[in-house]
Order: C-alpha cells, then sequence, then structure tokens
C-alpha cells in the first residue's frame, strides 16, 4: 500500500474534524440530540411537534458548508470511480445497514463513542470491519 501525497490533507481534515465534533458537541449540549445524520433525516419525514425547524436547520447547514467553501475559494474535486449502477448499490447497503445499527456512522462513530456508548462501540467496530472486508473483496474480485 502506498500513501497518496498529492491528496494528503491534513489540516484541512482536522479543521472538518474540529467544526464536526463542535457541531455534534453543541447540538447535544444546546439541544439535547445526538447529530445522527440518518436519524436527523428519518426524523424530518413524520416530524413531531417542534422538530422540524431545527432538523432542516442541521441539514442546510450540511448542504450551504460546500457550497459556503466553495465561495471562500478551496477548491473542491470529489472523485468517484464508480458507476452510478455501484452507487446506487452501494447507497441501498448503507440505508440496510442504518436500520439494523439504529444509527449511523456521525450518530455511533462520532457522537455515541464521544459518550462511552458500549452499544456505539459495538456498531462502529462492526460497520469498520464491515467497510475493510467490503474493500478487501472488491479489490480481490474486481
Amino acid at each position: 500500500m502506498t500513501m497518496d501525497w498529492t491528496h494528503f490533507t491534513p489540516y484541512s481534515s482536522f479543521i472538518g474534524g474540529v467544526l464536526i465534533g463542535l457541531s455534534a458537541a453543541l447540538l447535544v449540549l444546546l439541544n439535547g440530540r445526538v447529530a445522527g445524520i440518518s436519524g436527523i433525516v428519518l426524523g424530518m419525514l413524520a416530524p413531531a411537534k417542534g422538530e422540524i425547524a431545527w432538523r432542516l436547520a442541521f441539514v442546510a447547514g450540511l448542504l450551504a458548508a460546500p457550497l459556503l467553501a466553495m465561495v471562500l475559494g478551496f477548491r473542491m474535486a470529489p472523485r468517484i470511480d464508480a458507476g452510478v449502477g455501484t452507487l446506487i448499490f452501494a447507497g441501498l447497503l448503507v440505508g440496510v445497514g442504518t436500520s439494523y445499527a439504529s444509527g449511523c456512522t456521525s450518530g455511533h462513530g462520532v457522537c455515541g463513542l464521544s459518550r462511552l456508548s458500549p452499544r456505539s462501540l459495538a456498531a462502529t467496530g462492526a460497520f469498520m470491519a464491515a467497510g475493510m472486508l467490503t474493500v478487501l473483496a472488491a479489490r480481490l474480485w474486481l
């Protein structure tokens, strides 16, 4: 395995991690909610009274952040080496996994682990292992 030094971004990755942690901490401290993206979006489908505004604001922030970064002059050139069918299949698998794990990587991996949740530790370990096995299988068979 070799390191792709041309796409190594330690500073922006660090800043992004700090912003994710800060937003998750602020959401739980100020709103008492866990920043699990799948749960936030799912809660928008049939919101309880008083639940829609903060969910919309959170999702709007997720969508606005890359636009703001582009306006500020940050260059972003995402590279996806997969076809549309593969992306749809992968998205469906992630959705099924999120359903089985009762949460997503942000809910379990960021928020759950920071709260020392044993359930989140198990879920994070499971999806990390599944991801590693998937990459290994794809590299061996594809």
